[in-house]
């Protein structure tokens, strides 16, 4: 089988609107959560968030493109100008048919969802923009992606959830390891931070009111966040004979199920995606010197995350770094993984690993070295990114320095 290299990174998030932005935010430890500003804020319960603010979509599409972008799109358009222009990839014709995108979303077209309910139900109109249906639907992104850049090769849209972008990177990663693909765009984009899109996550009462902070002792739930990642993976033997700069190299990655709870986590689920990874990718438990968590800051996902780990590494996990990232950019649901792989990059390429912010109080359930507050130096030559979401849909990718 083929390897899989990363050679081109972009993304848009609360941190910053590109990736030195955002790494010299992961370095500094800020968290971007603050205030929410939208539309009847008044009638939510739920007033914080890591929100993109002060983003200027007429600075970046005209007009035609805004009647097609949804805000998730925007997002995923910009992250993946950033990601091909670091690229570079010199697709011919021919290529061309060989280069595709797989991207993650759970959400899709969420804030068009709700501008056109707010038209129907609330202004009372009998009629929506014809545009409404391309615009909305979770394979938008995708879509434009491919047809920016001319990509005819395999193109689709994976929804799970929390690890959907996770499940799309390794999708991705497996097209061109079996020769379907040479080049792929892959990440996810989320922009669920609308007035139905907060609403809904309400009603599971695992949000917090204050902020994020993961394997902490006085941790209050999750915080959302949005944005994109995007990135260009290829071939490993093109990008050298080209001469690409290489990032990382996707070295293995696995999926598991938990079949067990549609929104409780499960130990074994969790377990055997991060076991399965470490497989695929030819490493042991002492290789790896990070895992960037999933780490959504609720008493359930953080202690049960925790045992799974200390089940994977055994005695290895007693030095294993582990953070998790969404204590400064939000949980960006479909779009987390991809922005939480900036975090591996970093760590593989500075040897910085990035904090787990806001962390106040050690709890004998999250026993890990979780980094807490200050980003670290400390080389690494191996790293695991974990998402597992909602239904038990698990995704685990495994990354080593080139």
């Amino acid at each position: 089988m083929r390897r899989v290299v990363v050679t081109g990174a972009g993304t848009v998030n609360a941190l910053g609107r590109d990736v030195p932005a955002t790494l010299t935010a992961m370095r500094d430890g800020r968290s971007a959560i603050g205030a929410l500003e939208l539309r009847d804020l008044d009638r939510l319960d739920i007033r914080i968030g890591a929100q993109v603010k002060g983003f200027d979509p007429g600075a970046h599409f005209d007009r035609g493109q805004l009647t097609l972008f949804d805000r998730y799109t925007q997002f995923a358009v910009l992250a993946a100008r950033e990601a091909m222009a670091q690229a570079a990839p010199g697709l011919s014709e021919g290529d061309a048919l060989r280069a595709g995108v797989i991207l993650g979303t759970s959400g899709g077209g969420l804030q068009t969802q709700d501008d056109n309910y707010r038209a129907v139900y609330e202004a009372g109109k009998n009629r929506v923009h014809p545009f409404t249906v391309p615009k909305l639907m979770n394979s938008a992104a995708a879509a434009h992606l491919s047809m920016e850049w001319g990509l005819k090769g395999p193109s689709f849209t994976v929804s799970s959830a929390c690890a959907s972008s996770n499940h799309a990177i390794a999708q991705a990663a497996l097209a061109i390891r079996a020769g379907q693909a040479d080049v792929m765009l892959t990440g996810g984009a989320e922009a669920m931070l609308c007035f139905g899109g907060v609403k809904a996550w309400e009603g599971l009462r695992v949000m917090s009111r204050d902020t994020c902070r993961p394997f902490c002792a006085t941790r209050s739930g999750m915080v959302q966040g949005e944005g994109a990642a995007v990135f260009v993976l290829e071939d490993y033997e093109r990008a050298r004979a080209r001469g690409a700069e290489i990032l990382a190299e996707i070295a293995g990655a696995a999926m598991s199920s938990d079949a067990a709870d549609i929104v409780q986590p499960a130990q074994d689920g969790a377990a055997r995606a991060m076991a399965g990874a470490l497989r695929d990718a030819g490493l042991a438990a002492e290789d790896v010197g990070y895992v960037n968590a999933h780490g959504t800051g609720t008493t359930a996902n953080d202690r049960v995350e925790t045992a799974a780990i200390r089940e994977v590494f055994g005695p290895a996990a007693d030095r294993l770094a582990v953070s998790s990232t969404k204590a400064m950019h939000g949980h960006c649901i479909g779009a987390t993984g991809a922005i939480e792989l900036l975090a591996c990059l970093m760590a593989l390429r500075e040897g910085v690993i990035a904090p787990t912010a806001n962390w106040q109080a050690a709890d004998p359930a999250c026993d890990l070295d979780v980094v807490p507050n200050t980003a670290r130096r400390s080389p690494v030559r191996a790293c695991l990114s974990n998402a597992f979401a909602f239904g038990g849909m698990n995704a685990v990718l495994a990354l080593k320095a080139v």
